[in-house]
């Protein structure tokens, strides 16, 4: 693969990973939009399903890693660095594209967050926080606690990636994307209580830079505070499960 085929299919899969991922999240965020409190369910789903698009898309050029920590377990485990930052900087691409094409779909609503005195809930006459539509906030926040969740979480997503590649047949049938679809389903609905589970450092930092620059009306902080947690945990636990499989398999 060449490096702009690398970049392109990364930037293109991580944009439409993100506009999937953020655009549930504003669906079911958003007041005036008609996914409005679905919940979680549809949330993990949603997410699931902008793997499934953007990593079959990306698959061709790229090979739809999506996510610097996958990236980075692939790196640690075979020793390849040379095309890592290739692959990153796409992704950070991607992202960011994708929340702005988040916020372009969900434009009038955004624009409609304007009353109120900037209550959190999003009743009726209340602005709604928008930070959570891109970015990840922990439910209570403590930064090792939540750093460990990161770590854990994405071990559960990198090590499953990297050991799904020994079941023969898996990549050549077309099912693998779909099967690490599915397990970043589960990883939401049983890993992603504590922290939203960001595991994926672009998934987290492009839009939470978006968040800071667009003029949401009442969109409140972008917590630059916690950012870091969402970017370090996963980074580790890619590493961590690149390590482990390069020794255990």
């Amino acid at each position: 693969m060449s490096n702009g085929d690398i970049f392109v299919g990364e930037t293109i899969g991580t944009a439409i990973l993100i506009l999937f991922g953020a655009g549930v999240c504003a669906a079911v965020t958003l007041r005036y939009s008609k996914a409005r409190a679905s919940g979680w369910v549809v949330i993990a789903f949603g997410w699931g399903f902008g793997v499934l698009a953007g990593a079959y898309t990306a698959a061709p050029l790229s090979g739809g890693h999506l996510n610097p920590a996958v990236t980075l377990g692939i790196a640690v485990d075979t020793g390849e660095w040379g095309k890592v930052w290739v692959y990153v900087l796409g992704q950070f691409a991607g992202a960011v594209t994708g929340a702005l094409l988040c916020y372009l779909t969900y434009f009038a609503q955004f624009r409609a967050n304007t009353h109120g005195t900037g209550a959190t809930e999003g009743t009726a006459g209340e602005p709604v926080a928008t930070l959570g539509v891109f970015s990840t906030i922990p439910e209570i926040r403590n930064p090792v606690a939540n750093l460990v969740t990161e770590i854990i979480a994405t071990v559960a997503l990198v090590l499953p990636i990297l050991a799904f590649g020994l079941t023969e047949g898996l990549g050549e049938s077309g099912t693998l994307v779909l099967i690490v679809s599915l397990l970043v389903v589960g990883i939401g609905l049983s890993l992603g209580g504590p922290t939203g589970y960001a595991i994926n450092p672009a998934r987290d930092l492009g839009p939470r830079l978006v968040h800071t620059f667009l003029p949401i009306p009442n969109k409140g902080t972008s917590d630059w505070g916690y950012a870091w947690i969402p970017v370090a945990g996963p980074l580790i636990g890619g590493a961590l499960a690149g390590v482990v499989y390069n020794a255990a398999f």
